[in-house]
């Protein structure tokens, strides 16, 4: 299985497009290998490389605005496919999209994520709108 790491440019050019104004909330769910994949060939666990991506990248991301504002330990899949798992599960909140891209454009980022390439087996990101918390399913508050 060929796990899903890094967005297409496709993606990422209909991603830089949608230049809304506002935040944007990141879902992301990572999942890790048990031993890092770097091409050079030192020796890391998933978790620890993607310690280091986070300690690195953690001042670019700070200085441009982004927080955490969720995160969530995977317990079990109630619906979905029983064999997939989560090892990270957070919502990081960017102040824009100029902010988000700014940051996979910093140099400091560029070489942290590295990291995340050689710890991350495969990942889900979703680009989500902030909207206020409703009080039911499938309300949709304006």
């Amino acid at each position: 299985m060929i796990g899903h790491i890094d967005p297409t440019k496709e993606v990422f050019t209909a991603f830089r497009d949608n230049n809304r104004p506002g935040p944007i909330h990141m879902l992301n769910l990572v999942r890790l290998h048990a031993q890092a994949k770097y091409p050079d060939g030192r020796k890391a666990t998933g978790a620890e490389a993607y310690a280091s991506y986070g300690r690195e990248s953690g001042p670019v991301f700070t200085r441009l605005g982004g927080r955490i504002v969720w995160q969530g330990k995977f317990e079990l899949m109630l619906i979905g496919p029983l064999e997939e798992r989560w090892d990270h599960c957070f919502i990081a909140e960017y102040p824009s999209v100029a902010a988000f891209v700014e940051m996979i454009r910093d140099p400091v980022y560029r070489e942290a994520v590295k990291h995340r390439q050689a710890a991350v087996e495969d990942s889900r990101l979703i680009r989500t709108a902030p909207m206020q918390v409703g009080t039911t399913f499938g309300e949709i508050p304006q």
